[in-house]
């Protein structure tokens, strides 16, 4: 694939980004992507391996030498067709997704990984602006109905694929605008909704019908005091659900977040990420957030070492923070990962993000043991240095210390999907919360319950994008199944 010495002859090549200074003063997108000729040259370092361990390496299974190679040659019809046939959204992950492709890419055991990931950007772009994305509406209709809750890219997944396989679906959504976690918790610097927004219009032209601000639960809603987001002005029953639809996936995402249970909590000032991150968002979108959390003039802590809190951290330069601390529990991680040893799989290494760059100082090693406040509101945190020996997590003696913080954001991750949801459809969680459901090819993505199905971050709790169009695929594989006695849409 590719051209056969292309790896000898040519370097890695980033792709760019506006300067800081620039980037900081707006919510837009600042990657530059690669040019034609510079994406064809990137596709020539693609080898002739024998075992691409970057499709295993791809949750979607990309088909990457291929594209690769197509780019190399200038096709690029071709190599819009090849991706899509594995991927529905590859303008989402080609801007997104960590790449784990890359990481198993057979050139990177000794020495810079093909850049997959920007010539996937690179190829999908170019789709868009030469027009070679349509609608695919199906041939013949079935007559089933399918209800699929939650509009994130699991759900906008698997709809679509139901959508061409014949079937009427509709998409329900509890917040004001389709995309899910995707819509309101990556900030638009990271990825412009217009790109959701496109897809959208594509689906409806194939069928799709979208029910927004309908929350999908029992007679508790969301649960007493949950922060989780939701604008919903429309409550439906799992049992109207059921009674009018020939079968329901529950697509919603882990907005469970984790806590942090210690005194001061309930300071004014400390928050969760997902109560930070959606709000600027909606206003980025033209609305208007009353009492908008912001990070302006304030000392920012994040706590949390992970991909939302480096969101929070870019979002709390744009507002205009005077300072941006991000904590981590773990110790900080080599620059370099040991590739013997790794190889083909993600390795831990240092990451430093693009928002890390914007400003940020990034502590390792750290626990906060207390907020502390005044007057209700939170003005610091005692922190204490923490050793790691064997795995086990030691308090450093003497080591505690006050931070100024006036606002602190917890991206300590999610624990779950939001559980009064599966708990009003009677499906049986696991031992993380989760629907429980398998992924085997008979039978896969079904829950205990007759007719309901889970997928994404419902099934398999807090993971990629990439996976949750992967999963959001094969249910609407098994659904189909289920519907029609067999199905012929992609595994």
């Amino acid at each position: 694939m590719g051209k056969v010495t292309g790896f000898l002859e040519y370097g890695r090549l980033e792709e760019g980004y506006a300067p800081v200074e620039a980037r900081v003063k707006h919510y837009k997108e600042f990657v530059i992507g690669l040019t034609a000729e510079q994406a064809q040259v990137q596709g020539a370092r693609c080898m002739d391996c024998g075992t691409p361990f970057c499709n295993s390496g791809c949750p979607v299974n990309n088909i990457i030498p291929d594209f690769n190679d197509l780019v190399y040659r200038n096709d690029w019809h071709n190599a819009i067709t090849v991706l899509h046939t594995t991927n529905n959204f590859p303008e989402f992950t080609g801007r997104i997704c960590p790449a784990p492709c890359e990481a198993a890419c057979v050139l990177n055991v000794n020495d810079d990984p093909v850049g997959i990931k920007s010539i996937e950007h690179a190829i999908a772009d170019r789709a868009w602006q030469e027009g070679w994305v349509q609608p695919v509406p199906p041939k013949t209709l079935t007559g089933k109905k399918v209800a699929v809750v939650g509009s994130g890219p699991a759900g906008m997944a698997a709809a679509q694929q139901l959508a061409r396989a014949g079937h009427e679906v509709t998409l329900f959504e509890k917040n004001d605008r389709v995309g899910g976690l995707l819509r309101y918790g990556i900030p638009d610097f990271k990825m412009e909704k217009t790109h959701i927004d496109r897809r959208v219009e594509q689906m409806k032209a194939e069928g799709v019908k979208f029910r927004l601000g309908v929350l999908v639960a029992g007679d508790k809603g969301m649960g007493e005091g949950s922060k989780v987001t939701n604008w919903a002005k429309e409550t439906v029953s799992p049992e109207q659900l059921k009674a009018e639809f020939d079968a329901v996936l529950l697509t919603g995402g882990a907005e469970q977040s984790r806590d942090l249970p210690v005194p001061g909590r309930d300071l004014d000032g400390v928050h969760f990420a997902m109560e930070f991150l959606p709000q600027q968002n909606k206003v980025n979108a033209g609305d208007k957030v009353k009492g908008q959390l912001r990070a302006d003039g304030k000392h920012v802590i994040v706590i949390g070492g992970g991909d939302t809190g480096s969101d929070c951290v870019g979002t709390s330069n744009r507002h205009g923070a005077v300072s941006v601390t991000q904590f981590e529990l773990l110790p900080q991680p080599p620059e370099e990962e040991n590739r013997p040893l790794t190889w083909p799989y993600w390795p831990i290494k240092l990451r430093t993000s693009s928002s890390h760059e914007e400003g940020c100082q990034r502590e390792f090693a750290i626990a906060t043991k207390e907020f502390i406040g005044e007057k209700g509101k939170v003005t610091g945190l005692k922190t204490v240095r923490l050793e790691w020996q064997g795995g086990k997590m030691t308090e450093v003696a003497g080591s505690e210390q006050i931070l100024k913080a006036d606002l602190v954001l917890l991206a300590m991750g999610f624990v779950s999907p939001v559980s009064p949801v599966l708990d009003a459809f009677g499906v049986d969680k696991d031992n993380r919360g989760n629907a429980r459901a398998t992924t085997d090819e008979r039978g896969g993505y079904r829950t205990n319950v007759d007719k309901v199905f889970a997928a994404g971050d419902m099934r398999r709790g807090q993971s990629l994008v990439v996976w949750a169009i992967r999963e959001g695929r094969q249910a609407a594989r098994a659904v189909d199944e289920y519907l029609m006695g067999a199905s012929t849409l992609p595994r």
